[in-house]
C-alpha cells in the first residue's frame, strides 16, 4: 500500500507561525516534530512507501524532514549508500501550481500500478490513537481490495460548523453535506449517523481513475496529458508537471469530482483521536499545559494568568491578569486574540495581502534547499542576514541588479566564486560582490558554513536574483 501525502495549503488560520513558504504541516510544534513528520511516521507503519505531492518549495522541506526521521527515500538512500529501512521508498510529485485535491491524487495514481492500493492523507492532521487508526486502515484496505472507494468518517464529539459531514447507513455513504450552521450541526450530532469528513481516502489507483474518468472526464483527460508530457528526470523518484499543463487542469476537490457522484463509496467510522489542527483554538487543545491551563513555554512568565495559548521562543512573554487569550510571537509579527475567535486570523492574512506585505509568505528565517537565511535587519537602503549553508551544498550562480553584498564568514570554510575568480574564505575573513557581478557561495566542507551578509542598495527584495545555474532547478 502506498501513502499519498498531500502537502498543499498554506495554513493561513495559523498565521503567523504558518506562512506560504513554511506552512503549518512543516512547523515543529509537537516535541520538535512537525505534523508532516508525524504523518510519515504513522503511515510508514501501515504502508510500504510514500508518494509526496507538493510544490517545489515544499519538496525541499519534505526531503530535509524525511532525512531527520532516518527514513531515507530511494534516491537519497542510493546517493548515501544507505538501504532504505524495510525497503520503504519515497516518490515525489511536484506541482508548479495547485489545482486542488482531485488532480493531485489523479496525477499520483497515474504514476502507480492500477492495482496498487493507496492511502490518501493530508500532511497536517494529528492522530493520537494509533491502535484504533491501524484498525480502521485495515478495514478500509479490505473494502478497497473489493474495488470500493473508501473515505474515513470521524466520530463527532461536538456540533462543529467548520467541517463537512458524511451521512452514513452502516458502511454505505448516503450523502455528503457542506459545512452546516450550528442548528444543523447539532441535529447531525444527535442523529448519530453523521461523521466529520476527514479528507482521508483509500482505494485502488485504477478504480479511482475509472470513477474520475466516468464522472469528471475533463479533469481525467487534462491530468493524462500532464502526466504523459511531464518533465523527465534521470531518477524515477520525482515527477515534475509542466506549468502550462497544470494550468489546463480544472481546479476541483476529490469530493466534488468523484466521491459525491460515485456509487462505490464506503465510509469507515473512525474514533482515532483526530484533529485537523485548523485553528489556534484546536492547537491549544493538543499542546501540553501547566497547572494554570497555560501552554508550557519556558519564555512565558504568567502572573495570575490562566488558560492562555502562548507561542514564542525568541523573547520573554509576560502576562498579567489575563485569561483565555491566544498570544503568538514570531519575531516579525505578534498576534493577540480571544480564544474562540482564532478563525478570524485568516482575515488578518487577507488584509496583509491587500497591503502587499510579505508577512503572509515568509518568516524571518527562510528555509532553502541549500540551508537557511535569517533576516537580522531590514531597513530602506540595506539588509543584514545570517546565512547557513549545509555541507556539500551551494547557492545558485547568480547576480543582482540593485544591490552590492558584503560576506563575512563566522564559522566553516566557504568557497566563493566572484566573476572568474574562485577563492576560499575562512572565519573572520570577508569578500565583496559588486552590483551586477556573477557570484556563487558553496560549502565543500563537512560542517555548516555560517556567514553574515550585508546588502546595500536601493532595493534588497528577494526577487532581485537572476539565477544563471542552479543545482535545484529553480526558476
Amino acid at each position: 500500500m502506498t501513502n499519498i501525502i498531500l502537502c498543499g495549503g498554506s495554513g493561513t488560520r495559523l498565521w503567523p507561525i504558518s506562512r506560504t513558504l513554511m506552512p503549518k504541516q512543516f512547523v515543529k510544534l509537537f516535541n520538535d516534530k512537525s505534523l508532516f513528520q508525524l504523518t510519515v511516521e504513522r503511515n510508514s507503519k501501515v504502508c510500504d512507501s510514500q508518494f509526496i505531492v507538493s510544490n517545489a518549495e515544499q519538496y525541499f522541506l519534505a526531503r530535509d524532514q524525511l532525512e531527520e526521521l532516518k527514513i531515507p527515500d530511494a534516491h537519497l538512500g542510493k546517493g548515501l549508500g544507505i538501504q532504505p529501512e524495510n525497503d520503504k521508498d519515497c516518490r515525489y510529485l511536484l506541482e508548479p501550481v495547485g489545482r486542488n485535491t482531485a488532480p493531485a491524487i489523479a496525477l499520483a495514481c497515474m504514476a502507480l500500478d492500477e492495482e496498487e492500493i493507496v492511502l490518501v492523507t493530508p500532511s497536517d492532521h494529528l492522530i493520537k490513537n494509533e491502535k484504533a487508526y491501524k484498525e480502521v486502515i485495515a478495514k478500509a484496505k479490505a473494502f478497497a481490495e473489493d474495488n470500493s472507494l473508501v473515505t474515513f468518517g470521524i466520530q463527532p464529539t461536538f456540533a462543529e460548523i467548520g467541517f463537512g459531514y458524511i451521512e452514513a447507513d452502516g458502511f454505505n455513504v448516503k450523502a455528503f453535506h457542506e459545512k452546516p450552521d450550528l442548528e444543523t450541526a447539532d441535529s447531525y450530532l444527535k442523529a448519530g449517523n453523521y461523521y466529520w469528513n476527514s479528507g482521508m481516502f483509500c482505494f485502488k489507483a485504477g478504480v479511482f481513475l475509472e470513477e474520475l474518468q466516468k464522472y469528471s472526464p475533463t479533469i481525467y483527460d487534462a491530468c493524462k496529458t500532464a502526466i504523459d508530457s511531464r518533465v523527465k528526470h534521470e531518477n524515477d523518484d520525482m515527477i515534475r508537471v509542466k506549468h502550462e499543463d497544470m494550468l489546463n487542469i480544472p481546479d476541483d476537490s476529490i469530493d466534488y469530482a468523484v466521491m459525491e457522484k460515485s456509487n462505490t463509496v464506503k465510509v469507515v467510522p473512525s474514533n482515532i483521536d483526530w484533529s485537523d489542527v485548523g485553528s489556534f483554538d484546536a492547537l491549544y487543545d493538543e499542546l501540553e499545559q501547566d497547572t494554570n491551563g497555560n501552554t508550557k513555554n519556558d519564555k512565558h512568565i504568567a502572573i495570575d494568568s490562566t488558560n492562555n495559548l502562548v507561542i514564542g521562543d525568541e523573547r520573554v512573554i509576560a502576562t498579567v491578569d489575563v485569561d483565555n487569550l491566544i498570544i503568538v510571537d514570531s519575531g516579525d509579527a505578534l498576534l493577540v486574540s480571544k480564544k474562540g475567535s482564532s478563525q478570524k486570523v485568516k482575515k488578518v492574512v487577507r488584509e496583509l495581502k491587500e497591503q502587499a506585505s510579505n508577512l503572509p509568505n515568509i518568516h524571518l528565517t527562510a528555509h532553502r534547499p541549500w540551508g537557511t537565511y535569517t533576516v537580522l535587519e531590514d531597513t530602506p537602503g540595506y539588509k543584514i542576514k545570517r546565512i547557513v549553508v549545509k555541507p556539500g551544498k551551494r547557492l545558485s550562480l547568480q547576480k543582482h541588479f540593485h544591490r552590492n553584498e558584503h560576506w563575512i564568514v563566522v564559522s566553516g570554510t566557504a568557497t566563493v566564486t566572484v566573476g572568474e575568480e574562485t577563492k576560499i574564505i575562512r572565519p573572520n575573513e570577508s569578500t565583496y560582490i559588486k552590483m551586477g557581478e556573477v557570484h556563487r557561495l558553496a560549502n565543500n566542507g563537512v560542517i555548516p558554513v555560517v556567514l553574515i551578509e550585508a546588502q546595500v542598495g536601493e532595493y534588497t527584495g528577494e526577487d532581485d536574483i537572476v539565477r544563471l545555474e542552479d543545482d535545484f532547478k529553480r526558476n
